[in-house]
């Protein structure tokens, strides 16, 4: 089994910043792309932004120069920072993963539970 677990989210002002951390444990063989998620009320599940193994990212285009993924292949962990919050960033953000396991050596995409970020006006 593989574990993402997101950390992170809560309420801010309009303006704000947050950053989220997300962890992937348990019977990791390699990580290939790891990325966040979010989906608002009523709307789909968006990409916010992705980064693989080999450092290339990429980032839904309203999000550039707001929204920045960092990862530490070390520790398994991609971070989200988020600058300049805007009400309608709000929103349950979702950590994601590609992840080969230990038993199977297969690659399956991997979820977290979802942080709610909500941004207050």
């Amino acid at each position: 089994q593989v574990q993402l677990v997101e950390s992170g989210g809560g309420l801010v002002q309009a303006g704000g910043s947050l950053r989220l951390s997300c962890v992937a444990s348990g019977r990791i063989f390699s990580i290939n792309a790891m990325g966040w998620y979010r989906q608002a009320p009523g709307k789909q599940r968006e990409l916010v932004a992705r980064t693989t193994n080999d450092g290339s990212t990429n980032y839904a285009d309203s999000l550039k120069g707001r929204f920045i993924i960092s990862r530490d292949n070390a520790k398994n962990t991609v971070y989200l920072q988020m600058n300049s919050l805007k009400p309608e960033d709000t929103a349950v953000y979702y950590c994601a993963a590609v992840v080969k396991d230990r038993i199977g050596l297969v690659w399956r995409d991997y979820w977290g539970q979802g942080t709610q970020v909500t941004v207050s006006s």
